[in-house]
Formats: structure tokens, C-alpha cells, sequence
């Protein structure tokens, strides 16, 4: 044994099985990656010890007296990617890209719902550093290096890169696509493990970021021949009902569908919204699709119908970029249009974001009166929020288009006791009790909006658009959100708790509940219809939800997809009713459209392609 231990490879072994078991322990512990078969857990098993074998193994290129310097200092680098990866996945349920570090200003301001996601017992994740260091210094024998000839060496590199090739060559066999969707991180993560994948992203980033420069006018036409061929037709009974009306788009945080019409101890959790509906167009089947943006996603695909980015957001990555959005389309036909948000303006960026989508004005924190008794945690409240708007909406030539981003109800979901209006201690959940009340207040905010709106003539002439951003409860809670939902917790029922309230009330219409399955990049052109503008020629991935012709289909930035019949998620073809698995063959017909969709959308931003855009160089189809 002390032979076995005293070998001139020791120096490389000990770190390399430390971290290979710590990773796959965190595979099992903080992150819900599906397994199906063996052969995928002998993958996830597998997959971090090839990037440790080649990481370590350069330390015997290292000059002696330095290598045990970068054995720690790599081991912890190391450590370090793998615990922030295990804390961002608690919060997103996603992985750490590239693009992310565009943001920095952003993590700041999130720090106290990150903070909410740190435990004192994550400590474990860095007891093996110092016991690495402890062994180094205490039993320096381990840690000796030995001349080690070139052909050992050799072998070692040619042994790992047959290791990587038995890694990859099963994992092809698992999932045959799984580098042409970029887009799933979590199949990737699963076949290449999280360190290997933050080298394939480094390629994607330096990818993509050179598609701009490459980038020219026939690159768009085979994207605009997809949009124009899959075109719906507006349905006449609603085109233009809110034609010559303002615009008010309400943002409603972290706001997910299951609250409508529930109650917790006999007290309705949004009383306001559930009357509201009655006398509304509400879509029951309307899904958020944002990916790392979160609401900066959902912005940027209400008002472009583009998909978010499948790595960090554009409103970093591509503030420059030429677009056609809503507000943009809507001022050059004499709309003034604004956005109105108590944050800072640089949070996600927006300032800079906001003149290519064509606002006019934006009203940020500086606008707003915030002082210590109508503020609490990310800013203003939303009931103050709204008070304030109106004041300011007034102040706009109409028509106007605006958008209002609500605030309170945001992780980690914290009221001040007489913002609380209803008992919500229902579930072993703290995160999701709190979830309730501050959706609760959420809705109570929005009961004085209206109000307000009324008794300052805003009112009879807008159309008032409601829509929940992205989801607020985060997967750990997931299990306990499925029992107080009393639904099996699946794959399934993840994917329908993605739906977010979508709410357009139109004063003097009648309203009517709509099961129509779509998503947020539907919103623009069921908007532009509404006000009699047509869609027809534009880069519109979505379809107007009241169309006859609207194909009935959700698509996530992670692949996933909801049809009227299915839902596709974790590799599983579900009954979107009855949630029972089905056969492949059901969903197999639309994995050619998902997968075109998201790349023909990242293809427009990456390259910046509406830049080419000119109506006249296309012929429309018949």
C-alpha cells in the first residue's frame, strides 16, 4: 500500500480522484440530471475524469519546484467552476455560459437571491482542498515528483485521448443530435460533464462571435421563405378591435399560472386577476420561453418575436444590433412609446438595449420617488409602482405604448408585514408560502393600477396587455409545488408549470377564455393585429393567437415543446393531458421545427442579419 501510494504518478492520482468523485457526488446531490439507462450513468460517471486527467496532466510539464503550486491552485480553480455551477443551478436550474460574464452589474444586484441560495453545509464542496493541502504539507512523500521519460508521458495523453473518444463515441450513441442542440445544455453537461462543457462553450463563444463578421444579405433569405411560408392569417372577427387605442403591457415578475383561481385557506390568492379574466381574453395554455435572461428574455421576445439566446442574454450580448421590434414599429406610426421600471437603468443593460428596440423614453429608478418606507428588497414596491406610472403615463402624447415591470414579487419573495394580505403557511415549503403572498400583493397592486387608470381617464381607450415574465418557483421547490398541486412531480408537470397568465382586456369587449397552446414569442403579432397593423413580411417567429391557423405549439429555449395534444421533455413524448408517457412517433414530427426555430432565430441575432433586411429583395409566397 504505502508503495502503491509513494508511486511517481501519486501527485496526479490524489487530486484527480478527489475531484472526480466530489463531481459526480455533486452530479447525484445538487443538480437533477435524468438518467434512463446504465449506459448514461457510466457516461456522467465517466465524463469529469477526462478533463481532470488532461488538466493535472500538465503539471508534468510544470518545473518542479512549482508543480504542487499548480496542483492547488488548479484543483481549487477547479472547485471553484463546479460550486458556482451547483449555486447558479439552484437559482436557474441551468449552467454557467460564457455570455453571463457579460453582466456582471447584474450579479451584484442579484445578490441577495443568491445569497438565499448559499448554505453553511456547501462547505463540503471545499473540505477536500484542504485536505489536499494538509496531505501535501504533512505526508510530503505523496507529493515528490520523479522524472517522468517523455514516452510515460506519451502514453498518458494518448491513454486520455482514448478516453475522450470512448467518452464521446457512447455518448453519439446516446444521443446521436447532441452537438446540433447547443441549446440543451443539460444533454450536454450529461455526456461531456460541466468542466468540458466550459470548453465547448469557449468554442461556441468564439463561434458565434465571428458569425457577424461573415455574415451577408443571402444569409436571411432562407430564414425569411421560413417565416413568410409558415404566416398565419389574422382572424377579421379581432383584427384591429383596439385599433387607434394606447398600449399598456403590464411585465408581472416571477408570475406563473397555477395561482389563477386557487385558494389557500379559502382566501383567493389573486382575487382581482380572477374578475378581471371574466371580462377578458385569457389564454390558459400561454407559456413563458426565457432561458438565462429571465426577464430580459421575456422582453426581448414579446417585442422582437425572436427566441432569447440559448447562452446569456442579448440584451448584453447584442445591444447593437439592428431590430424590428414593437415599440419601434409602433413609433413610426406615431405612437409614443416608453418603458417603466424602478430599477437602475443599467440593470440587464436596458438603457442601452432599449434605443435599439425603438423607445422612446424610458423611465428608470431615477424617475421614481423611492424612499425606505415604499421600497423593499430589489426597489420600489409594486403598489407604489404603480401609483407613480399613472402620473407619468399621463404625462405621454397618445396614442402610447408602454410597457410597466413589476418588482415585488422576486425571489427570495419578501413583504413587510402590512403588505401581507393573506395566511399562506400551506406547504413545507418557506419559499413557495412566501411565493403566494407576494403574488397576493402583486395582485392587490394591480387592483389600485386599474383604479388609478380609470379615475385618471387612461382607462376606456387603451388595451391593457397582463403577461407573467418566467417562473418564480426554482426547481428545488418543484416537489413541494407538485403537492400543493396535487400532481405527480414529472418531467410533465415541470413543463406545465411553465405557463404564465396571459391577460388582454380591451374595455367594452366581452372578453372569453382561449385554450389556444402559445408562448411569448406569440405576443407581437397578436398585438400589432389587435391594432389593425399587419404582420405579414415581418421576421415573426410567433403567430397571433387568435389566428384560426395558430399551430398550437410552445417551443423552450432548452428544445422542450408544448403541443395542444403533446409535451416533449427530458427525451419523454408525454399526453399533454393526462401526462402518461407516449410514443416517440407523436412528438417526432416537430423535433425538425424546434430545432429550425432556434437556430434560424440565434442565426438572425448572432449575425445580426435584419440589418439586410429589405422587403423589396423578397418575393412573398402565394
Amino acid at each position: 500500500m504505502k508503495q502503491m501510494l509513494e508511486s511517481k504518478y501519486t501527485p496526479l492520482i490524489i487530486p484527480i480522484v478527489l475531484l472526480w468523485l466530489k463531481t459526480y457526488l455533486a452530479y447525484k446531490v445538487a443538480f437533477d440530471i435524468t438518467i434512463e439507462n446504465s449506459i448514461q450513468e457510466f457516461i456522467l460517471f465517466l465524463n469529469p475524469l477526462t478533463f481532470l486527467l488532461i488538466v493535472f496532466g500538465l503539471a508534468l510539464f510544470v518545473k518542479e519546484k512549482r508543480r504542487n503550486v499548480f496542483i492547488i491552485v488548479a484543483y481549487l480553480l477547479i472547485s471553484i467552476l463546479l460550486y458556482s455551477n451547483v449555486v447558479f443551478y439552484r437559482f436557474f436550474s441551468d449552467f454557467i455560459t460564457l455570455p453571463l460574464m457579460y453582466q456582471p452589474g447584474n450579479f451584484k444586484a442579484l445578490d441577495e437571491s443568491f445569497w438565499a441560495e448559499i448554505f453553511w453545509h456547501d462547505i463540503f464542496y471545499f473540505v477536500d482542498v484542504f485536505i489536499l493541502v494538509f496531505v501535501m504539507w504533512k505526508k510530503k512523500q505523496y507529493f515528490i515528483f520523479q522524472t517522468i521519460p517523455s514516452i510515460e508521458r506519451k502514453v498518458y495523453f494518448l491513454m486520455t485521448a482514448g478516453l475522450i473518444f470512448i467518452n464521446l463515441g457512447i455518448s453519439h450513441l446516446q444521443t446521436p443530435d447532441l452537438f446540433n442542440r447547443n441549446f440543451d445544455r443539460e444533454q450536454l453537461v450529461k455526456n461531456i460533464g460541466p468542466y468540458n462543457y466550459t470548453l465547448y462553450d469557449l468554442y461556441l463563444q468564439t463561434k458565434t462571435s465571428a458569425q457577424r463578421v461573415f455574415a451577408e444579405d443571402n444569409d436571411l433569405i432562407e430564414i425569411k421563405e421560413y417565416v413568410d411560408y409558415n404566416y398565419v392569417e389574422p382572424n377579421p372577427k379581432y383584427f384591429g378591435i383596439a385599433e387607434g387605442r394606447n398600449v399598456i403591457v403590464v411585465s408581472l415578475e416571477s408570475t406563473q399560472n397555477f395561482v389563477i383561481n386557487r385558494t389557500v385557506n379559502n382566501e383567493e390568492i389573486t382575487p382581482f386577476l380572477n374578475d378581471l379574466i371574466k371580462e377578458s381574453y385569457y389564454f390558459n395554455n400561454f407559456y413563458h420561453q426565457t432561458g438565462q435572461g429571465k426577464t430580459s428574455d421575456s422582453e426581448f421576445i414579446v417585442d422582437n418575436s425572436l427566441y432569447g439566446l440559448g447562452r446569456g442574454a442579448v440584451f448584453f450580448t447584442h445591444p447593437k444590433n439592428e431590430f424590428m421590434a414593437t415599440p419601434e414599429i409602433l413609433s413610426n406610426l406615431g405612437y409614443t412609446t416608453a418603458s417603466l421600471h424602478a430599477n437602475t437603468k443599467v440593470f440587464w443593460n436596458r438603457d442601452e438595449m432599449y434605443h435599439s428596440l425603438g423607445y422612446d423614453r424610458f423611465y428608470h429608478l431615477d424617475y421614481f420617488d423611492v424612499t425606505e418606507e415604499n421600497a423593499i428588497g430589489w426597489g420600489l414596491k409594486d403598489i407604489h409602482f404603480f401609483e407613480q406610472s399613472v402620473r407619468l403615463l399621463k404625462e405621454l402624447p397618445q396614442p402610447f405604448y408602454a410597457k410597466l415591470i413589476t418588482l415585488t414579487n422576486h425571489h427570495p419573495f419578501v413583504l413587510a408585514e402590512e403588505d401581507v394580505f393573506i395566511d399562506a403557511n400551506v406547504t413545507e415549503s418557506e419559499t413557495l408560502n412566501q411565493y403566494l403572498q407576494t403574488v397576493r400583493y402583486e395582485d392587490e397592486a394591480l387592483r389600485l393600477f386599474f383604479q388609478q387608470l380609470k379615475d385618471e381617464g387612461l382607462y376606456d381607450n387603451s388595451m391593457i396587455v397582463i403577461y407573467g415574465d418566467h417562473n418564480g418557483i426554482i426547481e428545488k421547490d418543484y416537489e413541494a409545488l407538485s403537492m400543493f398541486l396535487e400532481k405527480d412531480y414529472t418531467a410533465h408537470t415541470v413543463v406545465e408549470m411553465q405557463q404564465v397568465p396571459l391577460i388582454i382586456h380591451i374595455p367594452g369587449e366581452e372578453g372569453e377564455t382561449i385554450s389556444t397552446v402559445g408562448g411569448q414569442i406569440d405576443l407581437k403579432p397578436t398585438m400589432l393585429h389587435l391594432l389593425g397593423i399587419e404582420t405579414e413580411g415581418q421576421l415573426n417567429f410567433g403567430h397571433d393567437l387568435f389566428s384560426e391557423n395558430h399551430p398550437n405549439l410552445a417551443i423552450f429555449r432548452d428544445g422542450r415543446f408544448v403541443t395542444d395534444k403533446y409535451v416533449f421533455a427530458d427525451n419523454t413524448c408525454f399526453e399533454k393531458d393526462s401526462g402518461s408517457v407516449t410514443g416517440d412517433a407523436n412528438c417526432a414530427t416537430y423535433y425538425d421545427i424546434v430545432t429550425k426555430e432556434l437556430n434560424y432565430s440565434d442565426q438572425i441575432i448572432y449575425g445580426d442579419l435584419i440589418r439586410f433586411y429589405n422587403k423589396d429583395m423578397y418575393i412573398k409566397k402565394e
